[in-house]
């Protein structure tokens, strides 16, 4: 049994909980920005609206002798300018404070992101192997892969609203990772002392974040389509208005989905040559093979209903929602509660 560095391990763990605080942050600053993106995009509609109401001021205001003068002695008309320049340097002023918070955002994640990976990293170097042999480790592998699949993606300020709808979410896997689901440095099981063990679960972990990131991208699309553009009404039509577009959304759910299909279906099948090679067989039905097929096949009927005339995009994003739902399902039902060949997930 190889002797795990203990230190190397402990800074690893330093490293695990300062990216889970520099996500706080980034989690607050993000919040910051979305409320700020919900008055500067009412200011907008206000303003977007004006130019029709000072025309009907303008003809009160004006009469055959030219232009009436306000209290000041300015012109009406010259008075509403003076006005309506103010309010678009006030406007972007505040977008210009709200760029800066969006950059502040990404800037933040981006540092969490290398915190993340060290982590990661040190985890492998002090156990002598790939750091990917317990749940703990693969919730530390996915979430890094989720952060920097949308980190990617949301390289564009007009993205950036999303960022309080990934962090939240990862920051309470990682949160219950690192709590209920920690595991002390320490060499792998037999049965995952395998070259596959890299090759296969990478791979699949891969697959599964860019999935994941496609998932909230279809929950906010169905939330979008809900709360259209200039017609939000309520609570969750406050919590949509920030949001892109329904079209940009469904678009970037797609799109990851493309990439999660082929990723997680490679890493199905390279498992079943790894179990053939263990077990002396491809395919078993084993809970955890089952439900990874069930998910890839969600993903497949996603593509093929999104790409399908006469499917409305609304009724396939459902299906992707499904698919995510599922991906969960088998990342903590499976692995924690029913027994199997892939038990020892949750174990050294």
């Amino acid at each position: 049994m190889l002797p795990v560095n203990q230190t190397l391990s402990n800074y690893s763990d330093i490293a695990f909980q300062s990216a889970f605080v520099i996500y706080v942050v980034a989690l607050f600053v993000s919040l910051f920005f979305y409320g700020k993106m919900q008055g500067i995009i009412d200011a907008r509609r206000e303003r977007a609206t004006r130019p029709a109401e000072a025309s009907v001021a303008q003809r009160v205001a004006v009469g055959d002798a030219g232009s009436t003068l306000v209290d000041d002695g300015v012109p009406a008309s010259a008075s509403d300018a003076n006005d309506e320049q103010l309010s678009d340097g006030e406007l972007a002023g505040r977008e210009a404070r709200a760029d800066k918070l969006s950059g502040m955002t990404q800037a933040l994640v981006w540092v969490g992101i290398l915190l993340h990976a060290t982590s990661w990293v040190l985890r492998g170097v002090a156990t002598e192997r790939f750091p990917l042999g317990n749940l703990y480790e693969y919730m530390l592998g996915i979430s890094l892969g989720v952060m920097i699949a949308a980190a990617v993606a949301l390289q564009r300020r007009s993205w950036r609203s999303l960022w309080p709808w990934v962090l939240t979410p990862m920051l309470a896997l990682m949160f219950y990772g690192g709590t209920e689901l920690y595991a002390e440095s320490a060499p792998v099981v037999p049965a995952l002392q395998s070259n596959w063990l890299p090759i296969h679960v990478s791979t699949v972990a891969i697959g599964a974040s860019i999935g994941i990131v496609s998932g909230v991208a279809s929950l906010l699309y169905l939330l979008r389509i809900w709360q259209a553009p200039g017609q939000e009404k309520g609570f969750f039509g406050a919590l949509a208005k920030p949001l892109p577009t329904a079209k940009k959304l469904d678009a970037l759910a797609y799109r990851a989905a493309i990439v999660t299909l082929p990723t997680f279906g490679v890493g199905i099948l390279l498992g079943a040559i790894w179990a053939e090679a263990a077990w002396g067989r491809f395919w078993g039905w084993d809970p955890k093979e089952t439900v990874s097929l069930i998910t890839w096949i969600l993903y497949a009927a996603y593509l093929h209903a999104r790409a399908t005339a006469g499917w409305k995009n609304w009724k396939a994003a459902l299906i992707n929602i499904v698919g995510l739902a599922s991906m969960i399902f088998n990342l903590f039902f499976i692995n924690l509660v029913v027994s199997g060949l892939h038990s020892y997930a949750g174990l050294n």
